[in-house]
């Protein structure tokens, strides 16, 4: 991960991040404030089960990070991106076009552990983050 750049994280990747913990690069990068947040990443992390006070703190935690991808002329950037990249052979999900379309907005980069996203990156200059 860059030092500098701003960072969206896939839900595939907060998953295992919140079960096994934050890498050094992740925590600078939430400490500066470099992380943002999809909304329908939220929804996803938020959809499991969990008991109240655990889903609380999860809601507390992320209510701290900026949001991306909330206004209108973003979901339509993200119809396009579908679109082009169908137009390719390449379908992806609403949510996972977002994701990515929240990343190419912010000219952030994006971790993930789905592969999905490596196809993308590959028609679009997607930028995928290592995580340290």
């Amino acid at each position: 991960m860059s030092p500098a750049s701003a960072l969206v994280i896939d839900t595939s990747s907060w998953i295992t991040l919140l079960a096994s913990g934050m890498p050094e690069g992740v925590r600078r990068a939430l400490f500066a404030g470099r992380v943002h947040l999809s909304p329908v990443v939220a929804a996803e992390l938020l959809s499991g089960r969990m008991p109240p006070r655990q889903r609380a703190a999860l809601e507390e935690h992320l209510s701290g990070l900026p949001v991306c991808g909330a206004d209108l002329a973003h979901w339509f950037r993200v119809g396009a991106l579908r679109s082009s990249l169908g137009g390719r052979g390449l379908s992806i999900s609403t949510p996972d076009a977002h994701v990515a379309q929240c990343a190419l907005d912010l000219g952030a980069e994006l971790l993930t552990e789905d592969g999905v996203f490596r196809l993308v990156a590959r028609h679009v200059p997607l930028r995928l983050a290592e995580s340290r």
